[in-house]
């Protein structure tokens, strides 16, 4: 993997390791103009980007770099809207630490607090917080800020959004005044614009260019199965199509070595590319994927880019990227001209989340489909042979064979000869030994969301009603509901990520004002707007 645009960054040989190890091969555009910025000055940064472009990345790893080792306080605080993106947030920092001693914690409503309090007791470097619950710890005296040298504002202005802005000036209060302050924003209204010029020393406004996340010409499908069983799942896929012409995405170039001798190995077409092929070798791979000499090309993202390829049936995320912005990128590659194109992703147990969060970002829907079984793939096999020699017969184009056929048939029954060819021509390609057995994939799905409901007591709603609507208009068990929040005009719920998907599909036609906007919650309730509503209804169960 050519990692020389990232060394241009400036981060050091430990950290390069860790982002080769998550196959990071290009720095997005956010990245490459923060991460130098972060590491080589001390101004304060202003970054306006979409979420999805790999902010993330460009603000953890000059942190990872500027940790102090046996630190006795924490060192950085980031502070963002929901406990989704807490977790999220906290787990990609943590993933590129590698060896590195630094304790990272997420602390959001509704989890336990003895747990933080223990945690936090223990002594953190990074702690990643929604503004409620970090604002709790402050007052408990459980979190200290006075020493901290880094606070970060990821997506400031979802926080003011949802109200909790004010949560975020009080904990800048608590902050040391000589901190580094780092906010990132997709927009800036007119009240980020004051909290940057209050709190904020001589800064810098780093922008990136907008572009739009959208795939609407492709039926987006994912499939779930373990690691092991990926290159299986992947060769039904293939079998079961009539016309398999498609881009297979892996995540580095080892992946891609590996996949494409696989899939010769198997009888396929298949080739691939790197970072690391010369250009020569890449312009005769994309010359016979042109021509369809080879009919599956495995890439990476870096390698694919600039590929202009009419009439792809398929697109597949053999991995996920490393970004919603590179999803879009990929699956765009498919449904051009007009014509609908398929992409379809595996995801292994641990990628659930993940997944969710692309459709989230994108506003995309990506259903849940299962793999074909070995019988059905064989009898359409059967049933495409048995076409292509009607086809040969109607055409004439076996007339040369037909002296042949007749010496055969004197000699046999006509059905032990032709199912004697069948087995002399095809005995592999008709063999159920040619299909592995896929075991069941175990998908991680008990993470949980916060849902946004637009309607409160002022509407007549009660903690019961709301339940008993969700259950009546989508199926779901009441006692999958909880966390219920009833306030004076809006309500929260917290459900299975599963189920979020459902409700929010059943209740996203705007226009039917009997029913309320139902949308995820941008960060949990505060106790500082708690006390502000006071005619709060609060059920759990």
């Amino acid at each position: 993997m050519d990692l020389q645009k990232f060394q241009e960054l400036g981060l050091s040989e430990s950290i390069l390791k860790e982002v080769q190890k998550k196959g990071f091969e290009e720095p997005t555009e956010i990245q490459t103009k923060i991460i130098p910025l972060l590491l080589n000055s001390d101004v304060d940064v202003i970054g306006q980007a979409q979420t999805g472009t790999g902010k993330t990345a460009a603000f953890g790893l000059p942190l990872l770099e500027k940790m102090q080792k046996n630190a006795l306080s924490v060192q950085a605080l980031i502070l963002v809207p929901t406990r989704e993106l807490a977790i999220q947030v906290a787990e990609e920092i943590n993933s590129f630490k590698g060896k590195q001693k630094v304790q990272i914690l997420p602390i959001y409503g509704g989890q336990s607090m003895p747990d933080q309090l223990r945690r936090l007791n223990a002594g953190v470097d990074i702690v990643v917080g929604t503004p409620g619950r970090v604002y709790d710890h402050i007052k408990r005296k459980s979190l200290k800020l006075e020493n901290v040298s880094h606070v970060v504002l990821d997506e400031a202005d979802e926080m003011l959004n949802m109200g909790f802005i004010d949560d975020v000036e009080d904990i800048l209060k608590y902050t040391n005044s000589d901190r580094r302050t780092l906010l990132f924003s997709a927009t800036m209204p007119d009240r980020i614009k004051n909290i940057a010029k209050k709190y904020m020393r001589n800064y810098e406004i780093i922008t990136t260019k907008k572009g739009q996340l959208t795939a609407d010409l492709t039926d987006q499908i994912y499939f779930e199965t373990a690691n092991a069983d990926k290159f299986e799942a992947l060769c039904r896929i293939i079998d079961i199509e009539s016309e398999f012409y498609g881009l297979i995405f892996c995540r580095t170039k080892v992946s891609v070595d590996e996949l494409t001798n696989k899939l010769i190995d198997r009888g396929y077409a298949a080739d691939g590319i790197h970072g690391d092929i010369s250009q020569n070798l890449r312009e005769r791979v994309l010359d016979k994927f042109k021509k369809q000499r080879i009919r599956m090309l495995v890439a990476t993202d870096v390698a694919a880019r600039g590929i202009d390829v009419e009439n792809l049936t398929h697109v597949i995320n053999y991995a996920l990227p490393q970004d919603p912005e590179s999803y879009i990128h990929r699956i765009g590659r498919t449904g051009r001209a007009g014509k609908k194109g398929i992409a379809i992703t595996f995801i292994s147990s641990d990628e659930y989340r993940k997944l969710m969060n692309i459709t989230r970002i994108t506003k995309t829907t990506i259903r849940k489909e299962t793999l074909p079984r070995v019988s059905d793939i064989l009898k359409i096999k059967k049933s495409r042979i048995k076409a292509e020699l009607d086809e040969i017969i109607s055409s004439g184009g076996h007339v040369d064979y037909m002296k042949a056929a007749t010496q055969m048939l004197s000699d046999a029954d006509p059905v032990d000869v032709v199912a004697a060819i069948l087995k002399y021509s095809l005995e592999e390609e008709l063999s159920e030994a040619r299909y592995q057995k896929i075991g069941g994939a175990s998908v991680n799905k008990k993470g949980k969301t916060r849902l946004f409901v637009s309607f409160g007591n002022r509407d007549g709603l009660t903690p019961r009603k709301l339940i008993k609507l969700i259950k009546d208009e989508t199926g779901i068990s009441s006692s999958k509901i909880s966390e219920v929040q009833v306030m004076h005009g809006f309500s929260f719920i917290t459900v299975p990520f599963e189920d979020a998907e459902k409700i929010l599909k059943a209740f996203q036609d705007r226009k039917d004002t009997k029913k309320p906007h139902i949308k995820r919650a941008k960060a949990p309730v505060s106790k500082s707007q708690k006390g502000k509503k006071k005619k709060s209804i609060t059920h759990s169960g």
